[in-house]
């Protein structure tokens, strides 16, 4: 995509995202554990749909299927709205992709305590996909690397709205000097 094709960000839009962006990491930081209502049920919600639905094509991938779940949705919207030029939709669905790595992340570090409740009880799915690949004493380990690309991935997405809204400013500053110049015969 074209950089022009971009919604342009107004002041008014980057004061709105920012406030935004400021009142979800907070909760993000208050909610019990981390878990922020209304994303991470629907985190749930996809992670949990990814199981079946991985598993139709593979008994052994099934594990692997609620991430997996989980990461598509956000993706499909991010692709949409990419593809449509919407900036801070792009940048929302984007932001909710790395948020789904910090509960990936904590469900990772739970593979060996197995502390969390399961939904329906069942098997602790990175239990068993660490257990299989011969990591399960590096869970929390892996776990940080995790937790560290959710959020300097939601960083990089805050500061690309930030230059796309620089990138905006500029244009128009840009476009009214244009307007002002006389054209000397």
């Amino acid at each position: 995509m074209d950089v022009e094709k971009w919604n342009r960000v107004s002041s008014g839009k980057l004061i709105a995202f920012a406030i935004g962006m400021g009142v979800f990491v907070l909760l993000v930081f208050k909610s019990e554990p981390g878990f922020v209502f209304i994303v991470d049920h629907a985190n749930l919600l996809f992670h949990e749909a990814g199981h079946p639905i991985i598993g139709l094509f593979s008994n052994r991938l099934e594990a692997y299927g609620g991430t997996i779940g989980q990461l598509v949705f956000p993706v499909v919207l991010a692709i949409s709205f990419w593809r449509k030029g919407q900036t801070l939709s792009f940048a929302g669905s984007v932001i909710w992709f790395f948020e789904s790595w910090l509960n990936i992340a904590r469900y990772m570090a739970d593979a060996r305590t197995q502390e969390l409740p399961l939904v329906g009880g069942g098997d602790h799915d990175w239990a068993n996909i660490f257990g299989r690949w011969k990591l399960l004493a590096h869970d929390t380990q892996i776990a940080g690397v995790i937790n560290n690309i959710g959020w300097i991935g939601m960083g990089a997405v805050c500061l690309w709205v930030v230059w796309q809204w620089w990138r905006a400013r500029s244009e128009s500053v840009a476009d009214k000097s244009m307007a002002n110049l006389e054209i000397i015969p």
